[in-house]
This record gives C-alpha cells, structure tokens and sequence, in this order.
C-alpha cells in the first residue's frame, strides 16, 4: 500500500475530492498555507494499493493545472509605501499539484 499526499490550490480541492470519489477513491482532507504567494492549500492524503498509484495520480493531473495569475509584486521594503509607491502587477504561475507517495507498513481503519 502507498501513502499519496497531494498538496494542491484551493480552488481545485473540492473538484479533486469529487472526482476521486467517483473513482472508487477515498481522501482526508486538511487545510494548508504556502508557497509563493502564501496562499491557501488545501493537502489531501489517501491510502491506495500498489497497483491503483498511477490511476490517483492521472486523476490529480487531470484536475490539477497550472494556471497564470496576476498579482501586485511586492514592494522592496515597508518604507517604500510611504512616497507614494504604486505596485506593480506581475503574472506568476501558480496550481499544479506537489504529490509525495510514501509506502505505509501498515493500515488500519478504525
């Protein structure tokens, strides 16, 4: 059996869970932060057999996509605020999926 962990954007979380769930899938869900811009994650860990690895990962990609966003870039300093500073917009790529597979010696649900 394997541990999947997949720390993925919040606005994915719910439509992930769904379709895992049509798949015969089972998850726990928890809420997350970080990566560049600091924003929320939702992390979703699932125990699956051996053989079923590839078919939750299809599934993650599938829903899972990198996108583009556009956000104020951060200003240099704090005191930069105080002249007048106008922030610029900066288009970062954020989304995808970080997903770890771990074997588990053992599983019980209780």
């Amino acid at each position: 059996m394997k541990l999947i962990t997949a720390i993925v954007q919040n606005d994915d979380a719910n439509k992930l869970i769904a379709a895992l769930r049509e798949s015969g899938f089972s998850s726990t869900k928890m809420s997350s932060t970080g990566g560049f811009l600091s924003s929320g994650n939702t992390t979703i860990i699932s125990v699956v057999d051996d053989g079923k690895v590839d078919e939750e990962i299809e599934i993650i990609k599938k829903i899972c996509k990198v996108k583009k966003k556009i956000t104020a870039a951060i200003p240099p300093s704090s005191f930069s605020t105080v002249g007048g500073y106008l922030p610029q917009t900066i288009e970062v790529t954020v989304g995808g999926a970080v997903v770890f597979v771990t074997p588990i010696e053992r599983f019980e649900k209780i």
